[in-house]
């Protein structure tokens, strides 16, 4: 399989003089039309981080604690006393720059890769439900600490690429995957100061386990109605780990 700006195609059809498409009626669709939830996401990331900024907070700043983190972020005991959309609205804001700025180049790369493979309705669901067994991940290891950031999404967007790859035969990108995955890793413990460590395995779990579902409908496992079962089994991944973020925090 080969990555292109349209998927992944498997190498005869790259060879292929005839464009192969997603839309019969056109040509190959790259860029927004390739992978809208990919720009919308970064574009909800972008405005959430001004909004932080306007409020205040000033959110250039290593460490800011704005009002809209105050209200926004995952905190354990809040989310306890019935403020569950902190375990979504959590994932959607940043410390500084240099935080949303990588995430937001991550989630660039890796949903233009993955999200015309999988198609935008898969591809968001991988996306929330690694955002939301992040905020498990999170709360399960430090509930008491007030968590931003859309890493754990990210997280789990590496590992259903690196399983996907592996899955259709890109055994050089895999690789490449791999390794960063693992440099993300050593860099998360070895920081675990200011990185919410059980954000990053939550999300690379839930990632993982969203791959597996449609690894195994590719496969054949999951009966004739494959795809439906993919989208039941994904949204009851994502449903679990909502319910486990109440019943830890």
């Amino acid at each position: 399989m080969t990555p292109t700006p349209v998927g992944m195609r498997c190498p005869e059809c790259s060879a292929q003089k005839t464009r192969v498409v997603r839309n019969p009626s056109g040509a190959p669709q790259s860029g927004f039309m390739g992978s809208p939830a990919t720009y919308v996401l970064i574009a909800i990331n972008v405005v959430a981080y001004l909004i932080e900024i306007a409020s205040g907070g000033g959110g250039f700043t290593t460490g800011s604690a704005n009002s809209v983190t105050v209200d926004f972020g995952l905190f354990g005991p809040l989310v306890a006393e019935g403020e569950w959309y902190r375990i979504i609205t959590a994932g959607f804001l940043h410390v500084n720059l240099i935080h949303i700025g990588f995430n937001m180049f991550l989630l660039f790369m890796l949903g233009r890769l993955i999200e015309p493979s999988l198609g935008t309705p898969r591809f968001l669901l991988v996306y929330f439900v690694s955002l939301i067994a992040g905020s498990l991940g999170a709360l399960i290891l430090d509930p008491n600490a007030l968590t931003i950031g859309a890493s754990g999404a990210v997280f789990g967007l590496f590992g259903a690429s690196f399983l996907l790859a592996r899955e259709r035969g890109m055994n050089a990108l895999a690789g490449e995957l791999g390794l960063l995955i693992v440099i993300n890793l050593v860099f998360t413990f070895a920081s675990s100061r200011n990185i919410s460590v059980g954000g990053h395995l939550g999300g690379l779990a839930g990632g993982a386990i969203c791959a597996a579902l449609i690894i195994a409908g590719a496969r054949g496992m999951l009966g004739p109605n494959h795809r439906v079962v993919e989208y039941v089994g994904l949204v009851a991944v994502g449903v679990a780990a909502f319910v486990g973020c109440i019943a830890v925090a």
